[in-house]
């Protein structure tokens, strides 16, 4: 195949990206607030009949190497800046549109929590596959009690419990989480000295919850701990390619164990692994456009998203890859790439933990997987949002970083104009007060507020500058 990406400078390589025939670009937010589509690669038809699926060997059923993850739902339009925090604003019409193609294209694992979609995730997800037989569909939530008032509170807890059996409309859940625990404070004060824990094994011994498992972000020490301490039927963690060797953290900060390690752990224990954030919140389905040129080079047609599901999915111990899909383009691109899994060969898999990762480390990005944790702020900062603008400008080459360069009066305005679409000026990062309190709830361990300053200082001055 010709190179035809040789010569083609960073303008005309967005020119074709914008056609059509580069890569997956996605600005969609996690809250759904962007509706702004994928840049659609992969024009193939969409297999109904092709999924891949690996048999979980604690039980026996068959999930499909996609899952749903029911994090990231399409939300009604809304007013630019408009602030709905209690309100349920998510578009049921297109959710069940979304799984209802899901279904019909081999896609059977459902994953949710009481705390997703400001708390709506769960009746949303009842709502679309409750509209479908009971055995067309595995249902995965968790015990997601690390928010007051329900943090460490018994009586609390179980009625969350209770709760994702009302929202899901289901007698029996398939697969539920110990949410969201990397240290032995979390899983002591949430797990432990309430008796949560007991609770959970006592219903699945009841039937009441079919198997029993673990997210993890924390440390590398409790994980090994938390990995042989009790009877899991699975476990969730973070992995990529960018994460693969060293997990990346985020905001320059890294956690002690790669995701390399973190598989390689549960598969010695013969853990099956379920893996969260394949895209890391969608930045590698936006690569660098140097990265995305190196993807080209190897195959013109296939998506930037599509490059890292192959990774994910490759791994013989993973039984299913959570995606975030809110619009229908998301999930087709999906679905395309594994059905059936193309493995990746030797000199791909190279590529993307070689030149790709390479590119990522210099251009280095907010590593913001919008899993809205440190939401809402307080102060009414769309932190999310300011990432992914600072990411995409990154990507995309519109971050004005060189006052020499004859792209620099281009690339300062598009930054500047896109923070103001993209952010209402109330909600930009010059509004933050240091409070901290978003610290400790991202499992990045991202120092938000370190970046917010950065972000602000670096706005500011592109705005005074003559």
């Amino acid at each position: 195949m010709e190179d035809f990406t040789k010569n083609i400078d960073r303008r005309n390589f967005m020119k074709l990206a914008g056609a059509g025939v580069a890569g997956a670009a996605i600005s969609a937010t996690l809250g759904g607030c962007d509706n702004s589509k994928l840049l659609q690669t992969q024009t193939k038809t969409v297999p109904a009949d092709k999924m891949t699926y690996r048999t979980d060997p604690k039980n026996g059923n068959k999930l499909s190497l996609l899952g749903f993850g029911m994090m990231r739902l399409p939300r009604v339009q809304r007013k630019r800046g408009e602030s709905l925090p209690d309100t349920n604003d998510l578009d049921q019409e297109a959710v069940n549109e979304l799984v209802d193609y899901a279904i019909a294209h081999g896609v059977n694992l459902f994953d949710t929590s009481p705390v997703y979609c400001k708390g709506f995730s769960e009746k949303a997800t009842g709502e679309a596959l409750s509209r479908h037989p009971r055995d067309k569909y595995y249902i995965a939530t968790k015990m997601s009690n690390s928010r007051p008032p329900h943090a460490k509170n018994r009586e609390e807890s179980i009625k969350i419990y209770h709760r994702s059996f009302e929202d899901l409309k289901v007698d029996y859940i398939d697969y539920y989480f110990v949410h969201n625990v990397g240290n032995n404070t979390a899983l002591n004060e949430r797990y432990i000295d309430n008796g949560m824990l007991d609770f959970m094994f006592k219903e699945k011994e009841a039937g009441r919850v079919k198997n029993i498992g673990w997210s993890f972000h924390g440390d590398g020490d409790f994980f090994e701990y938390m990995a042989g301490a009790y009877p899991w039927d699975f476990t969730m963690i973070q992995l990529n390619y960018l994460d693969w060797n060293v997990n990346m953290g985020g905001g320059g900060t890294s956690t002690n164990i790669s995701a390399r390690r973190q598989y390689e752990i549960l598969t010695e224990k013969e853990i099956p692994v379920w893996i969260m954030e394949p895209l890391l919140g969608g930045v590698l389905s936006m690569p660098h456009y140097k990265a995305r040129e190196r993807m080209m080079q190897a195959d013109s047609q296939a998506s930037a998203a599509s490059w890292a599901f192959r990774f994910a999915g490759g791994l013989p111990n993973v039984t299913t890859v959570l995606s975030g899909m809110m619009f229908m383009d998301h999930l087709q691109d999906n679905i395309r790439t594994y059905s059936p899994l193309t493995p990746l060969n030797d000199s791909e898999n190279e590529m993307l933990l070689g030149d790709v990762s390479r590119i990522a480390m210099e251009y280095r990005n907010i590593n913001c997987t919008k899993c809205q944790y440190c939401m809402p702020c307080p102060y009414g900062i769309d932190i999310p949002e300011i990432f992914s603008h600072f990411n995409r400008s990154l990507n995309e080459g519109n971050y004005p970083d060189d006052r020499q360069s004859d792209d620099y009066k281009r690339a300062r305005r598009a930054y500047l104009v896109g923070m103001d679409r993209n952010v209402s000026p109330l909600r930009q990062a010059s509004r933050c007060i240091n409070c901290d309190l978003c610290i400790s709830a991202c499992p990045q361990r991202i120092n938000i507020p370190r970046e917010m300053r950065r972000i602000d200082e670096f706005s500011e001055k592109l705005r005074t500058e003559v």
